[in-house]
């Protein structure tokens, strides 16, 4: 018998319904019990072509077909236990934030806890659960900053993280100061990528193609540029911010990527700009991330043959600042 449960209680459906209007139909065996359903009932509504249907260990769904993300993410909380809060992808999806799409639900659940990986869910212990969760609904979800931090040191490959780095700074989910407090307070397992797309966006890499130009410009023994540098006129007018900058050179190399730059207000921006720079000389080069990953010594060369014919100039009248 479910303890706290008398094997008498009738069947409460205003209670039941309530619990499943607000779980978004999602319910545990122990709500359930709760509600005054029998193990017979129970067993009815989830026999083969019933309308219920098991999700995880002691979680069920009430309606027919395939849950949706929402549905398993309130099974996933119910699974977990009390105290239980949603983190890495699933947990910025949950948001509507952006990032790549999760593989497996993670949650965190307090380190006094015992409760095993299951289903599609993955459970991790922990002494430094989130101090302002994101409710919504039944739902509890780490705020944006430590659904990144935990994600990116599940990943394995840099370029990966690069991307779910800058893509939440982008768009104004988190600023750098906070995902730096995560790597600091965090564990130092699995935290080495983070800190690299940390330090590269501290440095003024601004998305993860850029990084991948910044990797390509060193593996090319190619100087060293000013990344997101702001270009003025000498009479104080901002000119541009381009990706890769060479000051002596008066070169300047931009990251054309679909992800920024798709509708055709962005286009024009991104053309405004090269005619900006060039009316003053700058030398401008515009690669794609594709050719960054499959032409490196195309995009090398191209930039070392432009910096070789910009050293041969005067100066440009351009002011250079660093990116704060």
């Amino acid at each position: 018998m479910l303890r706290g449960v008398a094997p008498s209680q009738r069947l409460n459906r205003k209670k039941l319904a309530a619990t499943l209007g607000v779980q978004h139909d999602v319910i545990s065996r122990r709500q359930a019990r709760l509600c005054g359903l029998s193990e017979e009932a129970l067993k009815h509504r989830l026999r083969p072509g019933g309308p219920w249907q098991r999700i995880l260990p002691g979680t069920y769904l009430t309606v027919t077909g395939r849950p949706t993300s929402v549905q398993r993410d309130m099974a996933a909380l119910l699974y977990a236990g009390p105290g239980s809060v949603m983190t890495g992808l699933a947990a910025l999806r949950g948001q509507g934030l952006g990032g790549p799409a999760p593989g497996a639900t993670d949650v965190l659940i307090p380190a006094e806890h015992q409760r095993k990986n299951a289903g599609f869910v993955r459970v991790w212990r922990t002494e430094r659960l989130p101090e302002n969760t994101v409710v919504l609904g039944r739902r509890r979800y780490a705020p944006p900053a430590r659904a990144v931090a935990d994600a990116a040191r599940w990943m394995a490959d840099l370029r990966t993280v690069r991307a779910l780095v800058a893509g939440a700074v982008q768009r104004g989910e988190c600023p750098v100061y906070l995902l730096v407090r995560e790597l600091d307070e965090g564990p130092v397992r699995g935290s080495a990528l983070l800190r690299q797309a940390l330090g590269e966006a501290a440095a003024g890499v601004a998305s993860g193609a850029e990084a991948d130009l910044a990797d390509l410009i060193k593996r090319g023994k190619l100087p060293s540029p000013v990344l997101n540098a702001r270009l003025y006129r000498p009479d104080g007018t901002l000119v541009a911010v381009p990706d890769a900058w060479w000051q002596e050179a008066g070169v300047a190399a931009e990251v054309d990527s679909r992800e920024w730059h798709f509708s055709p207000a962005d286009w024009e921006r991104t053309m405004r700009r090269h005619a900006e720079m060039s009316s003053l000389g700058i030398i401008v080069l515009h690669f794609t991330p594709r050719q960054i990953r499959t032409e490196p010594d195309r995009v090398i060369a191209a930039i070392a043959d432009a910096l070789r014919s910009g050293a041969s100039r005067p100066p440009l009248p351009v002011v250079t600042r660093r990116a704060a």
